[in-house]
């Protein structure tokens, strides 16, 4: 990848040079003004009205993000739109994560956190409008210095240019007159035609850390007398410890304290591996109440049984009880339980203290902790410090507040700073899951092939219940439960959509795409079986029905041309279709598959076209594309969270697989120009992978696959 940067200089350095520190001295510009900021903490003399950014005297520009690195790239995204209306040199700016203050809300949720691909689209005003302020009153500091107008100066690359006669300053030396000026309401945003930074490839800032070791994760935290702790966790919410007999734990070199929880127990010790060996010892019987014996088959039951229900209403048109179309399609599809298996397994540091909490976590959701953590450890919220780290895998998991709580706890039990890791099968035999699902589906065509009816009853847990902050509605529907279903794009006259909740026991939690991760797989594989019915190419069957939602239709066209839709292929090789829009963005994929005489599928190429809006950094939307097709493919392939006994059977990747190298398709990326506001990339690029692959798989062997992961088993050849 080459790098652009369009500037009046030549732009070169190297990577940690994009990472230089800054001096002493600053100037800190932002356009939101928080009433308490660490962040502002400087000298007396320091220019500091907000906290978006600061200058010093040298030029060097820092920029502060609020949201959490988690690999998304929101550390080079958010300075890329300050630098953009700052008309910063790039090559002066460097990057730090924030410290928790309502300044740094995401105006999505109006809280500090990191999710549901909100932090461009969210910022999109917010931070550019801070970079435009800044640069408004470096304009007006320089314009004084020369007893001239700020209508007579202009900006580039780093400076303040004089119209008329050329004279210019560097942004570094007009720090002390900058800190006079007025900071603009309401400063005017550049057109998409002027930008320079925005659109451009430019190397991520968090790369040069990621690479020399200096980036900091959750796990790489150690303080003076800290404490290791591991937990054998609760198997399911609301079972807790019953008797814990933990005289083999004690008898480990270097465990000291073995603690009970509501979420299970917990052995401290000097070290991860004398706390793991500690917890292994223990002997715990749990009070499993009416939650024993819980297995998938009873899962898949509770799920069925309610989608044959007439659920809540989450959307109807027409009157689809009146309809007998000429070809009736009825199918049910199923997902299961799905863990987030982030490769930095879950922790977080704690050290709480006699009136304040500190903590040291890859979270993304700094800004609630804060509360929950007042309350946990009784201090005030303002007592309570979030140190963000790096994340090693998001996907929603960090979200929880699970670990934090339990460290603070344990901080404050113990009397020490305590670093909890969960092990990876702790998190995966006791944690939040993408929701189990099934769909019914009632529909058809009527003698044209047109599609006439479309019902859909959707079961599963509800996230909106489980989240802690949210209540479903009093009509009943949880609308993360049936996003992707509810809010299809095609055009079909009669349509009724229900939401059946059904609660099986796990826990359950926001996932990659959340609802659209497994209900696109759902909605896509329908609509191919109505193609199917009516006799008609699904390219062109969908186009039919797009003809109210231009985008959708444009990114699907754009798809099926840069994958040769239509045109032969190998022998052996088939396409699958589908098109989905979730978090402001709109995705087509095509898979071109093939399946082997054992009933082995090999996905050879992915091509994605993408709607997302005004594009920051295509580079960082061809990464996440690759990355959400990766973690959608796990999951057609491989994903599946199953119980017995009410005990979680997987553990580790040895039974929850993850795609190999060898396995991986080539992805082509192609992205819609366009200047609406942004919409999401984190996520967007996963809800059509697994739908496009069933759907191909179906050219390939007339066998439709209604449920994930897929059994390759039933596409054997005979």
């Amino acid at each position: 990848m080459s790098k652009t940067t369009p500037t009046e200089d030549t732009l070169s350095t190297t990577r940690r040079g994009f990472l230089a520190g800054s001096g002493a001295t600053a100037l800190t510009l932002s356009f939101a003004l928080p009433s308490t900021s660490r962040a502002a903490a400087t000298a007396a003399s320091d220019f500091v009205p907000n906290a978006w950014l600061r200058i010093t005297p040298d030029g060097e520009i820092t920029i502060l993000c609020g949201s959490a690195e988690m690999g998304q790239g929101v550390l080079t995204a958010i300075p890329m739109m300050i630098a953009e209306e700052l008309d910063a040199d790039w090559r002066r700016v460097r990057v730090q994560q924030a410290p928790v203050d309502k300044a740094y809300a995401n105006p999505a949720f109006q809280m500090q956190a990191t999710g549901g691909s909100t932090t461009v689209r969210g910022h999109w005003e917010v931070v550019r409008k801070a970079g435009a302020a800044a640069r408004a009153m470096l304009v007006a500091a320089a314009a004084e210095q020369w007893k001239t107008t700020p209508d007579k100066c202009r900006t580039q690359v780093g400076r303040v240019i004089h119209a008329t006669d050329g004279r210019t300053a560097r942004y570094g030396d007009l720090v002390a007159l900058a800190a006079k000026q007025t900071a603009p309401a309401n400063p005017p945003l550049k057109a998409a035609k002027d930008f320079k930074l925005i659109g451009q490839p430019l190397l991520r800032l968090d790369t040069p850390g990621k690479t020399d070791g200096s980036a900091k994760f959750g796990i790489d935290v150690n303080l003076p007398g800290m404490l290791v702790a591991v937990m054998l966790r609760s198997p399911l919410p609301g079972v807790k410890p019953g008797t814990v007999d933990d005289a083999g734990a004690k008898a480990v070199k270097g465990v000291k304290q073995v603690i009970s929880l509501p979420s299970g127990v917990a052995v401290l010790a000097t070290g991860y591996w004398a706390a793991k060996k500690g917890r292994d010892a223990l002997k715990v019987s749990w009070d499993w109440g009416d939650k024993a014996g819980l297995s998938s088959a009873k899962i898949s039951t509770q799920l069925r049984e309610a989608a044959a229900t007439p659920g809540a209403v989450a959307k109807t048109e027409g009157d689809a009880a009146a309809q007998q179309p000429a070809k009736r399609v009825e199918a049910v599809y199923e997902a299961p339980y799905l863990a987030h298996a982030c490769m930095e397994p879950m922790n977080c540091t704690a050290w709480v203290k006699a009136d304040e909490v500190e903590i040291w976590a890859g979270t993304q959701s700094q800004g609630p902790l804060q509360g929950i953590l007042s309350q946990v450890a009784s201090v005030q919220p303002g007592k309570v410090k979030v140190n963000t780290m790096m994340l090693g895998g998001g996907f929603g998991r960090r979200f929880a507040p699970d670990f934090v709580i339990d460290a603070t706890l344990l901080s404050k039990i113990s009397g020490q700073p305590v670093k909890l890791i969960y092990t990876r099968e702790d998190d995966m035999a006791a944690g939040y899951f993408r929701p189990a699902a099934v769909t019914r589906f009632n529909g058809g065509v009527d003698a044209a092939g047109k599609p006439v009816l479309f019902t859909a009853s959707v079961a599963s847990p509800s996230i909106m219940a489980a989240s802690g902050f949210m209540k479903i509605p009093e009509s009943g529907v949880d609308s993360f439960a049936v996003e992707g279903i509810a809010d299809h794009p095609y055009d079909i006259p009669h349509q009724r959509i229900s939401y059946a909740r059904a609660e099986p026991g796990p826990q359950v939690w926001f996932w990659r795409s959340v609802g659209h991760s497994q209900n696109s797989f759902f909605m896509e594989g329908y609509i191919d079986e109505l193609a199917h019915a009516a006799g008609k190419d699904p390219f062109e069957f969908r186009r039919g029905l797009l003809g109210k939602s231009p985008r959708h239709l444009k990114v699907l066209e754009l798809a099926a041309q840069k994958a040769g839709w239509g045109k032969p292929l190998p022998a052996g090789r088939h396409r699958g279709i589908a098109v989905v829009s979730s978090f402001g963005t709109v995705v087509a994929e095509v898979a071109e598959v093939s399946v082997a005489k054992d009933g082995t599928p090999t996905v050879h190429r992915v091509v994605a076209a993408v709607d997302c809006g005004q594009v920051v950094n295509p580079e960082i939307i061809h990464r996440q594309i690759e990355g959400s097709v990766v973690f959608g493919l796990t999951a057609a392939l491989y994903g599946q969270i199953t119980y017995k006994d009410g005990q979680v059977e997987q553990g580790n990747f040895h039974n929850y697989p993850l795609m190999r190298f060898n396995e991986m398709p080539k992805v082509d990326v192609h992205i819609v120009p366009s200047t609406e506001a942004p919409g999401g990339i984190g996520e967007p690029g996963t809800p059509p992978i697994a739908p496009a692959v069933a759907n191909a798989l179906f050219a390939a062997t007339g066998k439709r696959l209604r449920s994930l992961p897929f059994d390759t088993a039933a596409l054997k050849s005979a």
